[in-house]
């Protein structure tokens, strides 16, 4: 079972700890658990064309989060910008859930995930087949359809159980609001190929570090902006 590997047991004892103390944290870790869970039931389905290395991305891209929190934890200097911007805006009282969850996941795609892929890709990119590149390409895009199809369960299950109210909203709403997160994350995790290729192909480590830091510039600017929601 999904809820066996060790990255979301992870993900759930830190919940656990953050639920305790009530920490507004706990809210983007249960959304992010849920996509974690149903992206590696989605890997032993074998929807994937790549499965070992949806699942070797998918663990790396999980050390992001843990690596940015230890250091927030730490009040390290090399946390992450948009990062401790995150989790100290997390913790503001004025904030409503959805705006916890929006602030994590705009860290964790348009900053960290770029990154990873950067990790993940680099080293032999320019090695692989045009069908593999393509191969890669369209694995990043199933995970699209797997977040769409977990957007409804995080719904019931974190945001209308934080805060009830939303409940009234999916009622007007219907589907409008599902499709709309969904769009949002798709155009984001679309944004992030484009950006990771422009990492793979700077041609100086100078070059790469100035796009690393407009990658950390941008996702900052995102996260003021869900906080004026």
């Amino acid at each position: 079972m999904a809820s066996s590997y060790p990255v979301v047991q992870h993900m759930q004892v830190q919940i656990d700890q953050w639920a305790s103390t009530g920490d507004p944290r706990a809210t983007f870790l249960r959304c992010y658990a849920l996509m974690t869970n149903n992206m590696l039931s989605a890997i032993e389905a074998g929807r994937f064309q790549d499965p070992a290395w949806v699942k070797q991305l998918l663990q790396h891209f999980a050390e992001y989060y843990f690596q940015a929190l230890t250091q927030y934890e730490k009040d390290s200097p090399e946390t992450p910008v948009v990062w401790r911007y995150t989790f100290n805006e997390t913790c503001h009282a004025g904030h409503h859930v959805l705006q916890r969850l929006l602030l994590g996941i705009n860290a964790h795609i348009n900053y960290d995930l770029t990154l990873c892929l950067w990790d993940i890709l680099h080293n032999d990119w320019f090695t692989l087949s045009p069908g593999i590149q393509q191969q890669r390409f369209a694995d990043h895009c199933l995970v699209n359809t797997i977040i769409a199809e977990t957007i409804d369960i995080v719904q019931d299950t974190v945001i209308e159980v934080e805060d009830p109210r939303w409940s009234i909203l999916d009622d007007l709403l219907g589907r409008l609001d599902e499709r709309l997160l969904s769009a949002l994350i798709t155009h984001w995790r679309q944004q992030v190929w484009q950006q990771a290729l422009q990492l793979i192909e700077a041609p100086t480590s100078e070059e790469r570090q100035v796009l690393r830091q407009q990658l950390e510039k941008h996702a900052l600017q995102r996260a003021q902006r869900i906080c004026l929601l």
